[in-house]
């Protein structure tokens, strides 16, 4: 009798956890996850070719949460595995279950922070630090996470704009020497940067390296 109390108890808090954990969910994809990476380097793409709405955000964003996913497929099994099935079979609180499914995201993102990174945030919010960077608190690791994916994202994403720069500078240069100076060299420029992007096979190109980048 008592432990059914408790069950029912236990129900309006898990509902509570729920709506919360889905209102944050798009705040924690951003955090936690490869997104970041993806969506800067994808906006740099766009950028780069001069198509300015196409792909859409909505198609850049679905591409980027599609790839995530299945990039934090290993993280994801491993949370399912500590934390999800034991909470779910009842041996574990849902406490204990955030504490244990935090751990290998921790871990994750501690592959990729950049120790400068870490240094900044655990010199602003902590006495004194850790020796083990595994000991660092959650508060510390996200955002040193954040700054770390920013660069790697814009280190990308200025490699990506080079060979569309030279074709830009072709164009002009091109233009300029024939007297065509009131044709905007982007109406040339354009159409044979998409032209070049598919050539090369460029989604595929650009997919495959931003998987081997993790």
């Amino acid at each position: 009798m008592t432990q059914a109390i408790e069950a029912n108890r236990s129900v309006p808090w898990s509902i509570v956890l729920g709506l919360t954990l889905l209102t944050l969910l798009p705040a924690i994809l951003l955090s936690i996850t490869p997104m970041v990476r993806l969506l800067v380097v994808f906006h740099f793409l766009r950028q780069a070719l001069g198509t300015q709405t196409a792909p859409s955000n909505q198609i850049l964003m679905g591409l980027a949460l599609m790839m995530t996913w299945f990039l934090m497929q290993p993280v994801l099994q491993k949370v399912e595995q500590v934390a999800v099935v034991p909470y779910q079979a009842g041996t574990i609180s849902g406490m204990e279950a955030m504490d244990r499914g935090l751990a290998p995201v921790k871990q994750y993102m501690l592959r990729y922070a950049r120790e400068k990174d870490l240094e900044v945030f655990a010199a602003a919010g902590m006495g004194t630090r850790p020796q083990s960077r595994e000991d660092l608190p959650i508060q510390v690791v996200v955002p040193a996470y954040i700054l770390s994916e920013l660069k790697a994202g814009f280190q990308i994403g200025a490699v990506l704009f080079l060979p569309f720069l030279l074709v830009d500078l072709v164009v002009a240069s091109v233009t300029t020497s024939v007297g065509m100076m009131q044709l905007p060299p982007v109406v040339i420029s354009t159409p044979l940067k998409i032209l070049l992007f598919v050539m090369v096979d460029g989604w595929n190109l650009l997919a495959h390296q931003l998987i081997k980048s993790f």
